[in-house]
Order: structure tokens, then sequence, then C-alpha cells
């Protein structure tokens, strides 16, 4: 039997897993997924939007991969730290796949980033996602917030700071969330890109959700539109991707009754405003130390793809500022890290170490090729890994190894959740959301997580 570690239960992980045990090259492959987390899924329960329901669905493709009798979840196990260092697990396990993600945000690197109120929009996915990891946020006094992106990302906080409470009410957004953002007296929100609107990374169906929302006015300047080359000149919009064209029709839409929503006909009480070709430069700070707007330069495309500084300023009001710009792997104790990309160095999902590929470690997923792609992208990501680690489980079979982990996992001092203990807390969250009138509602915090998967 060959005993297979996957170290993270987010759709990398659980792809990897699922390779392993559907391949019929070798015979007798069992996987223990681990996570830190007493929960699966990864970013699909922590970092997709409450709101977009047909996307967390995926939870359920997911499940079932996960209730293979070849696999066995093993939740609350840090991989990593003084209980179970990476040499350890080698030590119990043929061989490990390390699937954990990108969780650093990239910085601006800009002043002021250290003032009360500026955020990465990692932060604020998680804080209103349940993540047990999340700080609190405070949006008294903020009328007016700045999203500093244009990816989905971006879009999904821009949406979720402008939404209504009774179209949050029905999702599974922890109530002390939910509370915040009902008391919230934010007006506007502008989500601002450095770039033009045909370089934007947003998808078409997640902009067009910002026109839609109830109460809310979705606004673009047209003189910002026309800035943009590949908008302006027919030929030249022609040749952009699919994606980009169907967002300039989206785009244009809003910008033709933008004059009239300005001058305040018919004006909703909250607003969006998508702004372009404005690089921050600085986070202003007011009284005691938070923020209270950003200035930005003007850009403007420099013919070979990128933007140049104009020298011309423009400062946003803003007193809540979350920045969007992308994300970095961390290192992980016991493992090489190439520190310009976030990623563990590999090839073809080996990982490399002093230049040679280590046959029993392996990396899938944004630790391997950095934070692109959609969720899809992890599917092949992590068959080509799994292919890797099958053409040498010949050598990894002959290696000795406990006949069950798990043993020497709890003799560490570890306390794994299994299935039934996250099944457990699923039935806790329904529980928690009839006593509330809702749905589902997320438990955010340690202790409640543990204690309704039963470990006290």
């Amino acid at each position: 039997m060959l005993r297979v570690a996957v170290v993270g239960s987010g759709p990398s992980g659980v792809y990897a897993a699922q390779a392993l045990v559907q391949q019929r090259e070798v015979p007798g492959v069992r996987v223990d997924v681990l996570d830190r987390l007493p929960a699966p899924y990864g970013l699909v329960r922590y970092g997709v939007a409450p709101d977009h329901e047909k996307i967390k669905s995926l939870t359920g493709s997911l499940r079932s991969v996960l209730e293979d009798d070849g696999i066995r979840f093993l939740g609350n196990v840090e991989v990593g730290g003084e209980l179970l260092p990476t040499a350890r697990l080698s030590e119990l396990y043929h061989a490990v796949v390390y699937c954990v993600g990108a969780a650093r945000d990239r910085m601006l690197g800009i002043p002021g980033e250290d003032l009360a109120g500026v955020h990465s929009a990692t932060e604020f996915v998680s804080w209103y996602s349940g993540h047990p990891d999340a700080g609190s946020f405070d949006l008294g006094g903020v009328r007016s917030a700045v999203v500093v992106g244009a990816g989905n990302v971006a879009v999904d906080v821009t949406r979720i700071l402008a939404r209504g409470v009774p179209e949050l009410e029905p999702t599974d957004m922890p109530q002390p969330a939910l509370g915040v953002l009902a008391g919230s007296g934010l007006r506007s929100v502008a989500m601002v890109a450095r770039r033009g609107p045909s370089q934007a990374r947003f998808t078409t169906k997640e902009l067009r959700e910002l026109g839609t929302l109830p109460g809310v006015d979705a606004r673009v300047d047209p003189a910002e539109l026309a800035l943009d080359p590949d908008f302006t000149d027919p030929a030249a919009a022609a040749a952009l991707p699919a994606v980009a064209r169907r967002n300039l029709e989206v785009l244009r839409g809003w910008a033709e009754p933008a004059a009239e929503a300005e001058a305040g006909s018919g004006a909703a009480p909250r607003s969006i405003s998508l702004r372009f070709y404005l690089r921050p430069v600085e986070l202003l700070g007011g009284p005691q130390g938070r923020v209270r707007g950003v200035r930005f330069e003007r850009t403007a495309p420099d013919g070979r793809g990128g933007v140049t500084g104009t020298g011309a300023y423009e400062d946003l009001e803003a007193e809540l500022v979350l920045r969007s710009v992308g994300y970095l792997g961390v290192p992980l104790a016991g493992l090489p890290f190439d520190a310009s990309t976030g990623t563990v160095p590999h090839a073809a999902g080996r990982v490399v170490r002093a230049g040679r590929a280590s046959v029993g470690e392996y990396v899938a997923g944004w630790i391997k090729r950095g934070p692109t792609g959609v969720i899809g992208t992890n599917r092949p990501c992590a068959k080509e890994t799994v292919s890797s680690l099958l053409q040498d489980a010949g050598e990894l079979a002959r290696r000795d190894r406990p006949d069950d982990p798990l043993d020497a996992l709890r003799a560490a001092g570890l306390h794994p959740v299994e299935w039934p203990g996250w099944l457990a807390i699923e039935a806790a969250e329904v529980d928690l959301g009839r006593s509330l009138g809702r749905r589902t509602v997320k438990i955010p915090d340690w202790p409640g997580l543990r204690t309704a998967a039963g470990l006290g």
C-alpha cells in the first residue's frame, strides 16, 4: 500500500487526491488529506464570496471526492509547526503533496500603508467568510471606501461593501460580519486600476453584477474609457480577447448615464465608481492615525502594454482602503522557497532541492505555479504532479512507513478532526442559522469550530 499525504484541502489538494485514487497504474494508493483548519474546501469555503452560491456549490463535488473510500480527511493538523515538521511528515508517508496555496498579499509599497483603516482585500474576505484567523472590522464612521485593484477579488469586496443586508441574510455569512455591514453608513465605493479597462482582470459576469445591485448606481467616467487606445481604436478593439470586448460593452453602458447620475437625478443610496489610469502613490492620514484618503497619479498608456506617470494627481476620499493587487506564497519550514515568485521550486511537480528533484516531495496549485488561473486550472496542474509521483511509485514503495500514520499524529499531540467531526461542524452551523432565523451560518472562531467537532 502506498500512503500519500496531501497537505491542503482546497481545490488543488482535492484534485490531487482524486487523481491519486482514480488512477489505475499503481493499485492500493491511500490518501490522507491534511488541513490546518478543521473544515475542508480551502478558498471555496473561505475565499468565495457568500453571495456567490453557484461557485460555492462546488463544495458538492469536492465533498464527493473526500468521501471516497481511498481518501481520509484529517483537519486541525498543522504541518510545518513544532508538533509536525515537514521532515517528520515525510517519515510517516511514502509521499507528500503540498497544496498550501498563496496566503500572503502583495503590498502597495507606498507611504501610509500602516494607517488604521488600510487592509488587504484578503483580510476583508476572510472576515466576511468566517475564517477563524480573521480579525475584526469596524465600519462605523466609514462613508467612502477605495478598493485598489481590478480583478475578481476587487469586484467581490466592492460588491459586498455596496450590497444591502437583505441580499446577504440568506447567505452563510457569519452573524457578527452581517451585523457590522448592516450598521454601516457607507455611501460610495471606488474601485481603482492603474491601467486601462482593456487590461482589467475581472470577468464580465462579475462586472455585470455590480450594475444589478438594488439601490446602487454603477458609474464609469467616459473620459477614462477614452484614454484606452484598445477601446477607442475599432481595429484594436476587435483584436481584444472576447472577455475584454464584453467588458467594454458593460462599461460603456454605465458611462452613458453617468452625467445624469452625477446631477442627482434618481440617485441611489449607494454608488460604485470604476476608475482607470490612476496609480496610488500615498495613503493620506487623518485624525488619530486613520486613513482619510488616497492620492493617485494619473497614468497614460506607454505604447508597450504598460503605463507611465503623467505628473497629474487626484485625491479620493476614503475612510477604508482595501488593496487587491495580487498574492504571494509563503515559505513552509523545511521546504525550499523562491521568494521572488512566492513558489516552491519544482520540476513537473517534484520539489527541487539544491538543483535536484526530490523523490517523495511534490507541490500542486498556487504554491507550485503562482496565483494564476481559475478553480478549474488546478485540475490539470494536480494531474501533472500526480503523474510525476506515480512515475516514482516503485522507489517510494520500497520505503518503510507506518501502517497507519494517524497513530503517530495523535502521539505527537495533534488532535485530527476526521470526516464525522466535519459533518458535526456542518450540522452545528445549520442549527446556528435556524436559531438566528437564517439558513446555515458559519461558525467563525476556533473554539466554536473545535467544540462543534467534538474536541471540547
